[in-house]
C-alpha cells in the first residue's frame, strides 16, 4: 500500500514536504534498472535558464546526496553550524521548447527546477537544509522554483507532482510503462495557473495572504495553509468552527472508519467522550485516541493528528486528516468518503486544496499530505518503467 508521511529534514527545523513510503513489493516483474531516464521538457514559454537538481537518499546506503545528469551518486560533505553552502548540484535544464534527459537513480528524493537563478542549498551537521520559503530570510524566497517527488526501488518508480508545501511553477509528471503506454498527471486546465491565484485572492478569511510575490509584484507561489497558520498569514482558528461541530456530532453519533480499501472488514469506531475521540475495534477495545485537533494539525496531518507508519493509528489518522481537509466528516459518518462531489462543500474547509483540485485537468493533486486517501493524488507508477517525464508548463 502506498502512503505519504509528513517528514522533517534533519537540521531544517521546519516541515518541508512529504515523501513516499512503500509497503510490500509488487509481484515479480522484469528487474528494475539502477537508473531510469527522466525526460524534462520545457513548455513554460519562459526565456530564462532552467536549473535542475536531483536530490535525495540513496536507498542502498541510506546516505543523503545528489545525482548528476547520468544518475551518478554524490554524498553530501559534512555540514556546519551555522549551515554551510552545499556543493553546486545543478544540472543545466532545457531551454524553452526543448527537452533534456537525465537519469534517476534508486533514490527517495526530489527533482527541483528553478527559473533564472540557481537555488541556494545549505548543509548542517545533520544533513541538507532544503528551501523553506515560509521563512522571510530564506535565500530562495525570491526565486521561482518547484519540485517533484519520487521513489525508485525494486518495486518500480513512483513519481508525483506536489502542492503539499506550496503551489508554484506548474508542471506535470508521466511514466512510460513496460508495455509502451504512457500515463501522465499534474497538468492544469487552460488558464488554471492564474485561475488558482485569482480564486485564492477572492476567498475571504485571510486566504489571499498565502500568496507570495517578488519585488516587482510578480506572483511566485502560494504557501500551503499549514505554513499560513505557522506564519500568521491565516488565523490560527481558521478550522475551529468545523472541528467543534465534528466533535459535537460524534459525542452522540459513531464515526466508522474503514481505512483499508482491500480489507473492508477492518473497521474502527470513533466516539467523543470527555473531549477526546476514542476509537475502538470490533471487540470494543480502545485502540487509539485523538485530542481535538487545531488547524495546524489538520493542514499538516501531524501533531494532534500524527500518523505513524503503523497498522492502526496511522491509517485512522490519515482518514481523519482527509475528512477534515475535505470537510466530509459531518456529511458522512462512514469514512473515508471517496465521493468527490461531496468534497470541500462546507464553508469551513481547506480552500487552498479545494481551489487546486478545481484547476487540475484530471482533478488530481497532492494538496495536503494525505490527499491520496480515496486516490485523489497526482501520482504515476510502474513496476518496470521504461522512461519518466517531467513537463514544465506555462504560468498562465
Amino acid at each position: 500500500m502506498l502512503t505519504r508521511i509528513a517528514f522533517r529534514l534533519l537540521g531544517a527545523g521546519a516541515l518541508v514536504g512529504a515523501l513516499l513510503t512503500l509497503g510490500q513489493p509488487s509481484p515479480a516483474r522484469a528487474a528494475v534498472p539502477d537508473t531510469v531516464p527522466l525526460k524534462i521538457t520545457n513548455n513554460s514559454g519562459r526565456g530564462e535558464p532552467v536549473y535542475v537538481y536531483n536530490l535525495g537518499t540513496q536507498l542502498s546506503s541510506g546516505r543523503q546526496g545528489w545525482a548528476d545528469a547520468d544518475g551518478g551518486f554524490h554524498a553530501w560533505p559534512p555540514g556546519g553550524n551555522p549551515p554551510t553552502p552545499a556543493p553546486d548540484a545543478s544540472i543545466a535544464g532545457p531551454a524553452a521548447g526543448q527537452s533534456t534527459t537525465i537519469r534517476m537513480p534508486r533514490f527517495s528524493g526530489r527533482i527541483y527546477f528553478s527559473y533564472g537563478r540557481k537555488l541556494d542549498f545549505r548543509l548542517t551537521t545533520g544533513g541538507l537544509v532544503q528551501p523553506a520559503v515560509q521563512n522571510p530570510s530564506d535565500p530562495n524566497r525570491s526565486i521561482l522554483f518547484n519540485w517533484s517527488e519520487y521513489t525508485l526501488n525494486d518495486s518500480g518508480l513512483w513519481l508525483n507532482s506536489t502542492q503539499v508545501d506550496m503551489f508554484s511553477a506548474p508542471y506535470a509528471v508521466g511514466v512510460q510503462r513496460a508495455d509502451g503506454a504512457t500515463v501522465s498527471t499534474g497538468h492544469l486546465k487552460p488558464g488554471g495557473y492564474t485561475g488558482f491565484f485569482d480564486a485564492l485572492r477572492g476567498q475571504p478569511g485571510g486566504w489571499a495572504n498565502l500568496i507570495q510575490t517578488g519585488s516587482d509584484g510578480t506572483v511566485l507561489r502560494a504557501l500551503s495553509p499549514l505554513y499560513g497558520v505557522e506564519t500568521g498569514a491565516l488565523p490560527a482558528g481558521v478550522m475551529d468552527d468545523y472541528v467543534n461541530r465534528v466533535w459535537q456530532k460524534y459525542a452522540t453519533t459513531t464515526l466508522t472508519v474503514t481505512p483499508f480499501a482491500d480489507r473492508p472488514g477492518t473497521k474502527y469506531y470513533g466516539r467523543v467522550s470527555g473531549g477526546v475521540m476514542n476509537f475502538t475495534d470490533a471487540a470494543g477495545a480502545v485502540v487509539t485516541s485523538f485530542q481535538k485537533p487545531d488547524a495546524s494539525s489538520v493542514f499538516g496531518c501531524h501533531r494532534l493528528l500524527d500518523a505513524p507508519n503503523d497498522a492502526v493509528r496511522g491509517p485512522i489518522s490519515r482518514t481523519l486528516c482527509a475528512g477534515f481537509n475535505r470537510s466530509t466528516l459531518l456529511a458522512n459518518p462512514d469514512q473515508p468518503d471517496t465521493t468527490t462531489a461531496g468534497f470541500y462543500q462546507d464553508a469551513v474547509t481547506n480552500h487552498y486544496a479545494r481551489k487546486i483540485h478545481a484547476q487540475m485537468a484530471d482533478g488530481k493533486a497532492y494538496a495536503f499530505a494525505f490527499d491520496d486517501v480515496g486516490h485523489q493524488e497526482s501520482l504515476v507508477h510502474d513496476g518496470s518503467p521504461r522512461q519518466a517525464y517531467l513537463t514544465l508548463d506555462p504560468l498562465s
